[in-house]
This record gives C-alpha cells, sequence and structure tokens, in this order.
C-alpha cells in the first residue's frame, strides 16, 4: 500500500512538473510576442502550483517591467534576488524597475566594522557558516591528536599552533553563523503595492501622518498590531502602515 502510494505521489509530481514546464514555454512564448499581461497569467499559474525558482521570478519581475507595473515587477525581482543572490542580470534589472519609483531615501551609513562584518557575515548563509565551523572542529581534532602523538618537539609545535588556529576559526565561524541566523531573522522585507499610502505614528486612523510611501518602496516590517504593520525605511524613519498596502517578501 506505502508502495502505491509513493508511486502516485512520483507520478503525480512528475505530472505537475511537465505542466509548469509547458506553462512556463507557453509563458515565455507570449512574453517574446509583447503578450506580457498574458504571460504574467500563465507564470502566476505556475507560482499557485507552489513551484517556484529565480527563473520564474525573474521572468515575472520583465514581465511586469514592461506594463509599467512598479510594485510587482520589484517584488519579483526581489524574489528573484532572494533565490539568486548573486544574479548580475537579476540585480540590474531591480535597479531599473527602482528608478521608476518616486520615494528618493536615502541609507544610513554604516561604520567601517559593522560594515565589513555584515558584508562577511553575508558571503555564506547559516548553513554555510554551521558547516565550516564542523570542518574546523574536524581539522582541531585531527591536529590535536597529532600534537598528542608526535615525538619531534617540531612536530608538537606546529601541531600545537595548528589546533590552536582551528579553535579560533570554529569560535569565529561559529559566531558568523549565529550573526547570520539573526540577520536573516530581522530581515523583514516589505514593498508598498498601493499608488500611495499614509504612514501613521501610531497603529490607528486618528493618529497624525508622519510621511508618506508611494508603490515600490521597500520597507522592513518591525511589529505588527492588529490591521497594522510597523515599518522602517533604510534612512531610519520608522512608522505605522495599513497591512493591506504592504505585500511581504
Amino acid at each position: 500500500m506505502k508502495r502505491l502510494l509513493f508511486t502516485l505521489l512520483v507520478l503525480v509530481s512528475f505530472g505537475v512538473f511537465a505542466q509548469n514546464q509547458t506553462l512556463f514555454e507557453k509563458a515565455n512564448a507570449l512574453y517574446n510576442d509583447g503578450k506580457y499581461a498574458e504571460a504574467i497569467d500563465k507564470y502566476e499559474a505556475i507560482l499557485a502550483t507552489k513551484n517556484e525558482s529565480a527563473e520564474l521570478y525573474f521572468n515575472l519581475g520583465n514581465a511586469n517591467y514592461k506594463l509599467n507595473n512598479i510594485a510587482p515587477s520589484i517584488y519579483y525581482f526581489e524574489k528573484a534576488l532572494q533565490l539568486a543572490p548573486n544574479d548580475a542580470d537579476i540585480k540590474n534589472n531591480l535597479s531599473f524597475a527602482r528608478n521608476m519609483t518616486i520615494d528618493a531615501i536615502d541609507v544610513l551609513p554604516e561604520g567601517g566594522i559593522a560594515k565589513f562584518v555584515k558584508k562577511l557575515t553575508n558571503t555564506m548563509s547559516f548553513d554555510g557558516w554551521a558547516k565550516l565551523a564542523v570542518a574546523f572542529v574536524f581539522s582541531f581534532v585531527v591536529l590535536f591528536l597529532a600534537y598528542y602523538f608526535a615525538y619531534s618537539t617540531i612536530r608538537k609545535r606546529m601541531a600545537f599552533i595548528g589546533s590552536l588556529a582551528a579553535l579560533v576559526l570554529i569560535c569565529v565561524s561559529l559566531s558568523l553563523a549565529f550573526h547570520k541566523y539573526n540577520l536573516d531573522k530581522r530581515d523583514r522585507p516589505a514593498i508598498v503595492f498601493v499608488q500611495e499610502s499614509k504612514v501613521k505614528s501610531e497603529p490607528n486612523n486618528r493618529s497624525e501622518e508622519a510621511f508618506r510611501l508611494h508603490e515600490g518602496t521597500k520597507v522592513q516590517i518591525l511589529d505588527t498590531v492588529e490591521d497594522w504593520k510597523k515599518i522602517k525605511l533604510a534612512d531610519g524613519k520608522s512608522g505605522w502602515i495599513a497591512k493591506q498596502d504592504i505585500k511581504a517578501l
């Protein structure tokens, strides 16, 4: 019975994959013919099956960009970048899409050390740093055993220094792994999806207006209170926005 169920699941998965591949090719053909709205429908039909890829999001971003759909184009380029953070084409097209936004938001400068640590931390994922730490643990064990069983003074000294270095690298890689985890946990980006949104000083309509945002602007979600989201901009300003006005990435 279990084998039959597994076989059925494999067949269903293969059928969905084949269907999505056909949809993707049709969508690409529609895009090449300049039928961007129809192409978007096909791409979104693939997303409805819970299948995603950087290429799919990239094409959705391009199709929406052609139709001057600012918020969706930026949203899908950002989604593509999450799956392929080093893709130059995605970064380039995202910068073009951002040029269509109204809000000019300055980025708060970071200190030299903080900027360096953040850049170093983001060179790998949490899993990558964790695996590196495990590799250094293995190296430490090997070097410690070499130190313990070595007869030569020079070999003992070299193994001892190597084991100390491995121990330091274990601590560094573990620290960067947890720093990466905390950065990812605090990173809750969203895109403004309405033409204009009034950001309030408190989570209610009676409070004062703090500032206004326009479609396509990227924000960070800090908190949620009922139908309101507390957001923060790259320049440090914060306020409360109606949750239906933004779409989380």
